[in-house]
């Protein structure tokens, strides 16, 4: 026998209690039984994914379905526009329009027209009301026939287009956009984003809805009643008018909100239908994302008219003074430098000023505003120089804006 193998089996043998075994170095231990609590991770981490591949598939149908839905109503492409993109102040015009309301089919007029600009690097926001009586040169009438009358009939004449060229006229601003919304859109928008809150600023009624001073949540058919009232308002107009900034700026703010995001398909039904814009949806988009600070920090005001007779109706005529305030507000936003107004208005102010002695100051209603001749000092044929009393002109002749301006105020 080799010496070598019987010292071998010696050896195993006398170190039998060490218990050596083959390849025991290599061969894998029994696995140990796995906690319960890694089965329930397991299972919570398979649903988070799950939630998540949910959640990115419901937001890019939600973002197609809007894309698709809004620039497809408005004919547009999807670029971003560059001010948008380029984060520069921009200015909106939005226009409330009265199609559909208490039966109505036509084109109907813009009885809300609010300027708005937005500013991202300085964080602000302007709203300017228009009162719809305001005195203004109507633009974009191919035929020129038009001349001054009241600024909400622009929309008549020649829809947005026509009341941005009029609106950049009289305050001598550019307007980049433009939000065209039916008012019977107003009802589903403010329901949509779930009701707004307003400060009401006094007690009434109005369309069988109760109004009281203070706080107040109102649903889309409250919110209606609330923009239309005028004559028991004792502001009149303007009192309207601030109370349509009131629920705007709701509505634009509850939009701007995540927690809206839920009802987009009501949203986007509201848009196609009732809404008319020349934003993109990824301008709205960008919009949301890189504008919304302004809302931080929005000043809202008005054009304040002077009351005023002509041929027997009731028009409101802004100063000089005030456009000249109004223009320099806005066109500071947008970073403008301010200018001053030259436009047929301030002409018009002036030679009623310089000829009929207006006295701006004056609280009581002009009886003695008349309206002059495009491109003259003369008034025109049949303006009114009294409350109700007609000054015609010994010509035999008139021309044809001043035809069309005594059959408007009839």
């Amino acid at each position: 026998m080799d010496p070598n193998s019987k010292r071998r089996e010696d050896y195993r043998r006398n170190n039998s209690s060490l218990n050596l075994k083959r390849n025991g170095a290599f061969a894998a231990n029994k696995a140990p039984k796995k906690p319960k609590g890694h089965i329930v991770a397991r299972i919570i981490g398979i649903v988070a994914v799950l939630a998540v591949c949910f959640a990115g598939a419901w937001a890019a149908h939600l973002y197609f379905t809007l894309h698709s839905a809004i620039d497809g109503q408005s004919g547009n492409n999807s670029a971003t526009s560059a001010k948008i993109a380029n984060r520069q102040p921009i200015s909106i015009l939005i226009l409330g329009v009265d199609q559909g309301i208490e039966g109505r089919h036509d084109q109907g007029n813009s009885d809300t027209l609010i300027l708005a600009t937005a500013n991202p690097d300085k964080n602000k926001a302007t709203m300017t009301s228009i009162p719809r009586d305001t005195l203004a040169d109507i633009k974009g009438d191919p035929g020129n026939k038009y001349f001054m009358f009241r600024i909400n009939s622009a929309y008549e004449i020649g829809g947005n287009t026509a009341a941005r060229k009029t609106v950049s006229s009289l305050l001598n601003t550019p307007i980049d956009y433009y939000l065209e919304v039916n008012m019977k859109a107003l009802k589903s928008l403010v329901n949509a984003v779930g009701g707004v809150d307003v400060n009401v600023p006094f007690d009434f009624s109005y369309d069988w809805c109760d109004f009281h001073k203070g706080k107040q949540h109102l649903n889309g058919r409250h919110a209606v009643a609330y923009v239309r009232m005028r004559k028991e308002d004792p502001r009149g107009d303007y009192g309207r008018q601030l109370r349509q900034r009131q629920v705007i700026e709701a509505v634009a703010r509850k939009a701007m909100s995540v927690n809206t995001i839920t009802n987009y398909r009501k949203l986007v039904t509201i848009f196609t239908k009732y809404v008319k814009t020349n934003l993109t949806f990824n301008d709205m988009f960008a919009l949301a994302m890189n504008y919304r600070g302004c809302m931080k920090n929005l000043k809202s005001g008005y054009i304040q008219g002077h009351d005023a007779w002509i041929n027997g109706s009731s028009i409101q005529v802004a100063s000089t003074a005030e456009l000249q305030k109004k223009s320099d507000q806005i066109r500071t936003n947008l970073g403008l430098a301010k200018e001053t107004l030259n436009n047929e208005e301030t002409r018009q102010n002036r030679l009623n000023t310089e000829q009929n002695h207006v006295k701006w100051k004056d609280p009581n209603p002009f009886t003695n505003y008349q309206v002059f001749e495009l491109n003259s000092d003369t008034p025109e044929s049949g303006s009114s120089s009294s409350n109700g009393s007609s000054s015609q002109s010994s010509t035999s002749s008139s021309s044809s804006s001043g035809k069309k301006f005594l059959d408007f105020f009839k």
